[in-house]
């Protein structure tokens, strides 16, 4: 039913690079055919080098050259007429918004790739802005808007039997039955996604729904299945060198460890996944970081009034990337340390 995957964001020149070719391996080509177009003055290759170097740059936490190279490539795609290949560098700069906690901004990019594509008549391009703006309502929090638009891409990616897509469907839809309580959905979706990933030859796809299968696993009492299964996801993220993949992976290791009270050993995860997402500029996997770790430090005898503080800054951080579940996130987290906020603690 479901091809091989393939990775799209490679094209031109670096159309035969594998979903699965290292992250540095890819940069390296994607600079010296970059080289060549400029020599060349070939537009349409410059626009098609820069979008590999900017993906390639920002999965690997490079966020700055990122930055830069994705509207290196809008210009080279603007100034050559092709809006499709405008459309690609757009949904990579938004896809970066994303990534750096600019939630408002990232929809806008991602609005303006899909209008790109269309007017382009890339079906691809264009499901892959889709797919980003479904993410980032998802991120945010906002089920109900973009659950359908998961369904709908969902929907599409199986008919068209692109397994990349349907994965990525399957892991958000799955992210949000767990979210909500439903375990035993989400463990079933995460699980498929894994299949159709593993068959498709989607490391990527594998790692993150491996991940997801561990949270779960985690939630329902299995903190041994849980490890297990990060630890073969992390295999994957280090063949691949996914940064980010792999910062998520160790704060999930911190979050298994805590839910099994191996509260020290979850405080070591935090750290690190913490100072992971510090280098990459990553602010929201930053702020969850921290959040673990204020509870795995509170769980360890710390002052409750330092917990309460620590918790108000959380708050509001989670705010400003725009989480819409971050006031019930922390109010949680204020439940099950038994504090409160810092300014309903009277003064001593």
């Amino acid at each position: 039913m479901y091809g091989k995957a393939f990775a799209p964001e490679y094209r031109g020149s670096l159309g035969d690079l594998s979903v699965n070719t290292s992250l540095q391996d890819v940069l390296a080509k994607a600079v010296e055919e970059q080289r060549r177009a400029r020599l060349s003055g070939d537009a349409v290759e410059l626009a098609h080098t820069g979008l590999a170097v900017a993906e390639a740059s920002r999965r690997l936490g490079r966020v700055e050259e990122a930055e830069r190279a994705w509207k290196d490539s809008y210009r080279a795609a603007r100034r050559a007429g092709d809006r499709g290949a405008m459309a690609w560098a757009v949904w990579s700069g938004g896809t970066l918004a994303r990534q750096r906690g600019d939630l408002a901004l990232a929809r806008r990019r991602l609005a303006t790739a899909a209008e790109l594509a269309e007017q382009g008549g890339d079906i691809v391009a264009r499901g892959y802005s889709l797919a980003g703006l479904a993410e980032t309502g998802r991120i945010q929090g906002d089920y109900e808007a973009v659950g359908r638009l998961h369904e709908k891409l969902l929907a599409e990616a199986r008919k068209r039997g692109e397994a990349r897509h349907t994965v990525w469907a399957l892991e958000g839809i799955a992210q949000m039955h767990r979210n909500t309580g439903l375990f035993d959905s989400a463990l079933a979706l995460f699980e498929e996604a894994a299949q159709i990933a593993g068959d498709a030859g989607d490391d990527r796809g594998r790692a993150w729904a491996l991940r997801g299968i561990a949270d779960v696993r985690s939630a329902q009492g299995d903190p041994e299945a849980a490890l297990a299964l990060l630890t073969e996801a992390e295999v994957l993220c280090h063949e691949i060198q996914l940064v980010g993949a792999l910062a998520y992976n160790h704060k999930m290791r911190g979050n298994v460890l805590y839910r099994a009270g191996r509260y020290a050993e979850a405080e070591e995860c935090y750290s690190g996944s913490l100072a992971e997402f510090r280098a990459m500029g990553e602010p929201r996997g930053e702020a969850l970081s921290r959040l673990g770790l204020v509870k795995a430090k509170a769980r360890q005898g710390r002052a409750a009034t330092e917990t309460a503080a620590d918790l108000d800054v959380l708050e509001r951080a989670l705010c400003d990337i725009g989480l819409q579940h971050a006031e019930a996130m922390i109010g949680k987290a204020r439940a099950e340390l038994g504090v409160a906020a810092a300014d309903a603690v009277p003064a001593h």
